[in-house]
């Protein structure tokens, strides 16, 4: 399964997933789930962009397709070999659903296998999929223009759970294994960070946006915490560095009355990651107040986007 981008209007970019299942029941029901921490852009960071600040994937694991096949369609295909039918189907990712119909290329390798293919690339919109945000933080982060579409194309192989004749299910995907949970899936080398993946993957946790708090209060909203086991993993990963948790505000509200608030928030967050297993030695917190707006605190979208928590590598860079 790939997908295609385009960035800066010409450069086409093509990318995975390392981690996909599938099946198809008795009845032509048929679902395949993609692990959105299994995507493979070749670039270790690019990978890390696109699992945070675009997929969201510690909040929405996973991609799932389903369709019903209609058995009736396809009774011919031990004879023709090969046809292509008109599928309906429905893609739920990142917490919406939208269906569509896409032509397939069916194909019987053998009694036992058969190939799924798309016959031309299937169009996906962002906007779709509540992605616009992910788009225009993938755009800040590489400092690039991107089109807000993609193009996915598959080619699956399908292997019959049995030898023909069982009463078992009748088909399920071929694959290597069945897959990892989310935590596992991601294409990233096992152990400890080098300083130089420490550090990129901490400007790029910092540009999410994704740690919330009760309006006005130090208190960490409950839908932070998917997004907060992530940071405490990629900390414990970097036990040779002191991260500074550094807390934001827009400019609403008094001078000290922000800076407070950010100081409070910061402590916040570095007490839930201590809670998660983080050594205390490994994090600093520290308050900026309204002093290093992103944006402009006189629009709304501004104010949100610095009302913020950030994470900085303050000792450990050059040992």
């Amino acid at each position: 399964m790939n997908f295609q981008s385009v960035k800066n209007q010409t450069k086409v970019e093509s990318s995975s997933f390392a981690t996909f299942s599938g099946s198809v029941a008795q009845d032509g029901a048929a679902t395949v789930t993609v692990m959105l921490e299994s995507v493979d852009t070749k670039i270790d960071l690019r990978n890390v962009r696109m699992r945070f600040l675009f997929f969201e994937s510690f909040q929405f694991p996973e991609a799932v397709i389903t369709a019903q096949l209609d058995p009736a369609e396809l009774a011919d295909l031990a004879t023709v070999r090969r046809k292509t039918v008109a599928l309906p189907y429905t893609l739920d990712l990142h917490g919406v659903q939208q269906s569509a119909t896409a032509d397939v290329v069916v194909t019987l390798i053998s009694d036992d296998l058969v190939s799924v293919a798309t016959k031309t690339p299937i169009s996906v919109a962002a906007a779709d999929f509540n992605l616009m945000g992910g788009v225009e933080k993938l755009e800040e982060a590489a400092n690039v223009e991107i089109i807000p579409s993609a193009t996915v194309t598959f080619d699956f192989i399908f292997a019959r759970n049995e030898p023909q004749g069982s009463t078992a299910p009748a088909a399920v995907p071929q694959s290597e294994a069945e897959p990892a949970a989310p935590a596992q899936v991601a294409l990233e080398p096992a152990g400890n960070f080098s300083a130089e993946a420490c550090i990129g993957r901490f400007e790029i946790l910092s540009r999410s946006n994704n740690t919330y708090f009760k309006s006005g209060s130090a208190r960490l909203d409950g839908k932070s915490e998917p997004f907060l086991i992530s940071i405490a993993d990629i900390v414990k990963r970097c036990p040779d560095m002191v991260v500074e948790v550094g807390g934001h505000t827009d400019s609403v509200g008094s001078d000290a009355t922000n800076m407070r608030l950010s100081e409070r928030r910061a402590a916040s967050v570095l007490r839930n990651l201590v809670g998660k297993g983080v050594p205390e030695s490994n994090l600093t917190s520290a308050g900026y107040g309204e002093s290093q707006p992103k944006a402009d605190n006189s629009t709304s979208k501004g104010r949100w986007k610095n009302r913020r928590i950030e994470f900085r590598v303050i000792k450990g860079t050059t040992e």
